[in-house]
């Protein structure tokens, strides 16, 4: 026996039709909520991969650095500032990667801006880091205002200037880090 269509939809397909619209809408609207996270998480993929490519790069460069102070000759490559021996080149590499050290923990979020600042406080009491330090200023010199290894390397030359200014033996509590 067959069934008579009245050309009416019944309650089923009225039903049927709201339920399938509202999965849509809640489809729609799920997507357009995951977007974001999606592009979170590919900006959080993009910062690791950058994070990771940082730690490769330092990795490299401290590897470059140690050999260059164990073996003179390759020393002598990277000698662009005026030493009076070998021993002081030596130093003047080693205070290099020291302070690229510090600074590598500062730009992959390790260290803190106020942390930074109390590593270099205790660089900058060094006679032969400072030594490094102004031999290396006309390097500095073409670093951007703005850049973040030019606020740093000021807050280096204002570190040493409050150092060198203190009326206390407290060097420890000298000098205020810069807002990060």
């Amino acid at each position: 026996m067959a069934t008579q269509k009245s050309g009416k939809p019944g309650l089923d397909s009225v039903l049927a039709a709201g339920v399938a619209f509202t999965a849509g809408v809640l489809t729609a609207l799920s997507a357009r909520r995951n977007k974001p996270a999606r592009s979170r998480s590919a900006q959080a993929l993009r910062a690791e991969r950058l994070r990771a490519s940082l730690v490769d790069y330092q990795r490299l460069q401290l590897g470059l650095l140690e050999r260059a102070i164990d073996d003179p000759e390759l020393a002598a490559v990277l000698s662009t500032f005026e030493v009076e021996s070998p021993t002081h080149l030596r130093q003047h590499l080693f205070a290099n990667a020291l302070y690229s050290n510090a600074l590598f923990g500062y730009r992959i979020g390790v260290a803190t801006m106020e942390e930074l600042h109390g590593h270099l406080r205790v660089l900058c009491r060094s006679a032969l880091f400072r030594r490094y330090w102004e031999s290396t200023r006309p390097h500095r010199a073409s670093l951007k205002d703005d850049s973040e290894e030019g606020r740093i390397g000021r807050m280096v030359d204002n570190l040493i200037r409050d150092l060198d200014e203190a009326d206390t033996e407290e060097w420890w509590v000298v000098g205020e880090p810069p807002a990060e």
